[in-house]
């Protein structure tokens, strides 16, 4: 609990875990909803539109999720270097 209290770990990675596999599920069925909305109205460029969202979707939510886990991996080296010039 004393790392917990002195920000010593950090938590965030954890949800930036859990925000990717939202950002994934949100892609894949907003992708799924428009392609079935492009069927039911006979729109080629939906269905296509959304082959694209499914695919694209989530590599852009992986991106961002490891540029934000990026900032973290940092604090943890400059964490070691502190411990290691403290040695």
């Amino acid at each position: 609990m004393d790392k917990f209290f002195n920000f010593d770990s950090m938590i965030t990675p954890i949800i930036i875990k859990i925000v990717f596999w939202i950002g994934l599920g949100a892609s894949v069925l907003t992708g799924l909803g428009i392609i079935i909305t492009g069927l039911e109205w006979g729109g080629g460029i939906q269905v296509i539109g959304g082959l694209l969202i499914i695919v694209v979707g989530p590599i852009i939510v992986r991106i961002y999720c490891e540029l934000l886990i990026i900032m973290f991996k940092m604090h943890e080296a400059l964490q070691d270097i502190r411990q290691t010039l403290k040695k």
